[in-house]
C-alpha cells in the first residue's frame, strides 16, 4: 500500500521561496505520476503541477515560471520548489500519486501561508 508524507510548507513572505517534498513510502513502481494540488479557502482544489516517470511535466498556468517540479524515482519522492511566492498561492498544498491501477493517492497536505 502506497503512502505519501508532503512536508515543507509554512510561512514566507511575498517574494520568497518554499521546498515542497512528497515522499511515497510502499511500492513505488505502482505509481506513474505524481503532482501537486492546492486549495484556498472557499475555493475547490486545483492543479499546481504534476510530472510523470519520464519526467514530462504540466504546470497551471499561474504558476508557469515560478515553481519547478521534480522527481527523484529511486527516493519515490516528488518536489516542487517555488518561487517568487505571492499571496494568492496561499492554500493548503496537497501530494498526489497516480497509480497503474487508476487509483488515486492523497497525502495529508501542508500549509503554504504568503504575507503580503
Amino acid at each position: 500500500q502506497v503512502q505519501l508524507v508532503e512536508s515543507g510548507g509554512g510561512l514566507v513572505q511575498a517574494g520568497g521561496s518554499l521546498r515542497l517534498s512528497c515522499v511515497a513510502s510502499g511500492s513505488g513502481a505502482s505509481i506513474y505520476a505524481m503532482g501537486w494540488y492546492r486549495q484556498a479557502p472557499g475555493k475547490q482544489r486545483e492543479l499546481v503541477a504534476v510530472i510523470t516517470n519520464s519526467g514530462s511535466t504540466n504546470y497551471a498556468d499561474p504558476v508557469k515560471g515560478r515553481f519547478t517540479i521534480s522527481r527523484d524515482n529511486a527516493k519515490n519522492t516528488v518536489y516542487l520548489q517555488m518561487n517568487s511566492l505571492k499571496p494568492e498561492d496561499t492554500g493548503v498544498y496537497y501530494c498526489k500519486a497516480a497509480l497503474w491501477d487508476s487509483r488515486d493517492l492523497w497525502g495529508q497536505g501542508t500549509q503554504v501561508t504568503v504575507s503580503s
